[in-house]
Order: C-alpha cells, then sequence, then structure tokens
C-alpha cells in the first residue's frame, strides 16, 4: 500500500508547481512599465487573486468540473496548450509585446496571477491532493498556504533585484 502524503511533502510539491524562481524574469518583464512605486502592489494583488484561486480550486475544484462536465486530463491538456501558446509568444513576440501588452496599462489577473502563479499545473496539483484524501484538508490548506508564501516571498524581494541589476 502507497504511504499517505505528508503536509511537508505537498507543500514542498505545491512549492515547485508554483515555480517562484521560473517567474522572476516573465514577472519582472511585465511590471518594467509599471512605476516602481506601484510594482510591490501589482504583485502582491496578482499574489493573493492567486492564492484566492488556489483555494477555489482546493475546496470547489472537483465540483466546478463536475458541474461542466469535465475530466481532469482535459484541463490539464487545454492549460498545456494555453501555456505552448504563450511559450511561442514569448519565443516569436509579436510587435505588441507577448501578452499583448496595452502600452502602461498594469498586469490585471492574466498572465501574472493566472496562469502565472495559478497555473494550471497549479490548479489540477491542489485538486489531486484534496481529492487524495478529503479528510486532510486543513493539512492541504496549510501546504497550500507556506507554500504560496514562499513563492510570494521570493517574487516580492525579486522586485529589490530587479532595481538593482535593472533591465
Amino acid at each position: 500500500m502507497e504511504p499517505a502524503m505528508s503536509t511537508v511533502s505537498a507543500g514542498i510539491l505545491l512549492f515547485l508547481i508554483l515555480d517562484p524562481l521560473g517567474n522572476i524574469p516573465v514577472f519582472m518583464g511585465l511590471l518594467k512599465k509599471v512605476a516602481p512605486a506601484r510594482r510591490r502592489f501589482v504583485l502582491a494583488r496578482e499574489l493573493l487573486i492567486a492564492l484566492v484561486v488556489l483555494f477555489v480550486f482546493l475546496f470547489c475544484g472537483q465540483y466546478l468540473l463536475n458541474l461542466l462536465q469535465l475530466k481532469q486530463q482535459s484541463v490539464s491538456i487545454a492549460g498545456g496548450i494555453v501555456l505552448f501558446i504563450i511559450g511561442l509568444r514569448m519565443i516569436f513576440p509579436p510587435k505588441d509585446g507577448i501578452f499583448g501588452d496595452d502600452g502602461n496599462a498594469e498586469p490585471f489577473i492574466v498572465p501574472m496571477a493566472i496562469p502565472g502563479v495559478a497555473g494550471p499545473s497549479a490548479m489540477a496539483a491542489v485538486m489531486l491532493i484534496a481529492n487524495s484524501n478529503p479528510g486532510r484538508t486543513v493539512d492541504w490548506s496549510v501546504a497550500l498556504f507556506l507554500a504560496w508564501f514562499a513563492t510570494a516571498l521570493i517574487l516580492l524581494s525579486a522586485t529589490y533585484l530587479f532595481r538593482w541589476l535593472g533591465e
């Protein structure tokens, strides 16, 4: 019989899926047109939105999929296709930017909160963790929050790195 996942291992798994180190260059590129005084606010707002989305998927993800009559595999495939398209746009950027940048407008929800932090992999992972042992919802909530908190600390400290390194 397979041993149950611990809260710590779930937290580490979620932290690796949230990928704060991989998100630093993308986030700093998206925030370069935002006024330096607002960067931390925008980043904190996007991180909080991502946390809310992940908790919604932790508690209600399976119900949402059942309501829409979707299988987890189809959501994962669709998420992979979206990330593939974003990757292609990063390799071959259009003249208006990777995400269709709107001049000096600051990012809102897409692409920083979703799919940046709360991407399809993170959403699927929290649903799978929640379904693996539904009686341990508190443990999974703690694991999710700690993984998100570590991610938030790394990404928020990256704004200092951005000031120091510049573009």
